[in-house]
């Protein structure tokens, strides 16, 4: 069974957590090599931000031209489900979903900022990819499925932790701590092919849960946006929070605030099949019953 990312993220992911520093849970299946797809489109993406020296906006404004510059972009799920066995990492800018949206924005941002607008796709291809992997994988390093920063607050605690980006919810107003398990993916091991493949490693992702589920990473509830929406700057990545049992959030983004000063949701949307420009965040997350707020990290300068 191979499901969309937002069912991944709705019905089995969005929260693999664990605080362990360092390389965890070697599976001792082998990673394949990076993979790429998408030359063409990152080509358009380096020719633009040459022109327009995308590379002296701030890292957040970086990340927002750069989801403009791909809505429109088909949504496809599962694409990183590729093997059974083996873990890949698989980077796509002619297909994505809510996750690999937002790392494909701000991995090229950080490509962008860091080469200081001296690219080619060739160069700029290796890069792309080794950026996506740090991003994607718990301490930087793809070492299996279990590697995989699953769950949204995983993603954002390992990433805070190695100063990719920052994780601002506990700062903002009104911010509460989750108070439920996550375990959803360790007891419904049968919606992950990799899981229903190897039970063995069910028992390990369990610990990991319990590890995650003891941090108890925060959100800003639903009520509580209208008052925060004015501290949200462009680029900020956002986990909307759920009230799923086993779950931390149903779906992820990035804020834009557009020309009238509104702040709104630029996501790959599973209903509309395509990256777009969504409506106010704020009314965004009234339109989903389980959706109950929001987590928010800031991606940070290179």
């Amino acid at each position: 069974m191979s499901l969309s990312r937002r069912e991944f993220l709705a019905f089995g992911a969005g929260a693999v957590g664990v605080g362990l520093a360092g390389r965890v849970l070697a599976q001792k299946t082998p990673t394949t090599n990076s993979t790429f797809e998408g030359g063409d489109v990152l080509a358009r993406l380096l020719k633009t931000a040459n022109q327009e020296t995308w590379h002296a906006l701030p890292i957040g404004d970086l990340v927002g031209v750069t989801g403009l510059a791909l809505i429109g972009t088909p949504y496809v799920g599962g694409t990183l489900e590729t093997s059974d066995d083996t873990e890949a990492c698989f980077v796509s800018l002619t297909r994505l979903d809510c996750v690999t949206f937002y790392e494909a924005c701000l991995g090229f941002a950080r490509v962008v900022k860091k080469s200081k607008g001296r690219l080619t796709p060739k160069s700029a291809r290796p890069k792309l990819l080794k950026e996506i992997e740090s991003m994607r994988y718990r301490g930087g390093h793809a070492d299996g499925y279990l590697s995989r920063l699953h769950y949204t607050s995983d993603y954002f605690f390992d990433n805070d932790r190695r100063k990719i980006m920052r994780l601002i919810t506990k700062y903002l107003p009104g911010a509460v701590a989750t108070d439920k398990p996550l375990d959803f993916m360790s007891t419904h091991p049968n919606s992950y092919r990799q899981l229903k493949a190897h039970p063995e490693w069910v028992p390990r992702l369990a610990e990991l849960e319990k590890q995650w589920t003891a941090r108890k990473p925060m959100y800003i509830p639903n009520e509580v946006i209208p008052m925060v929406e004015s501290l949200l700057e462009t680029g900020d990545l956002i986990g909307i929070a759920t009230s799923a049992h086993g779950l931390d959030t149903s779906h992820t983004g990035i804020c834009l605030r557009d020309r009238e000063g509104a702040l709104r949701i630029l996501h790959a949307s599973s209903a509309h099949k395509q990256v777009e420009l969504g409506p106010r965040l704020a009314d965004y997350l009234g339109s989903v019953k389980k959706d109950i707020g929001i987590m928010v990290a800031r991606p940070l300068e290179p």
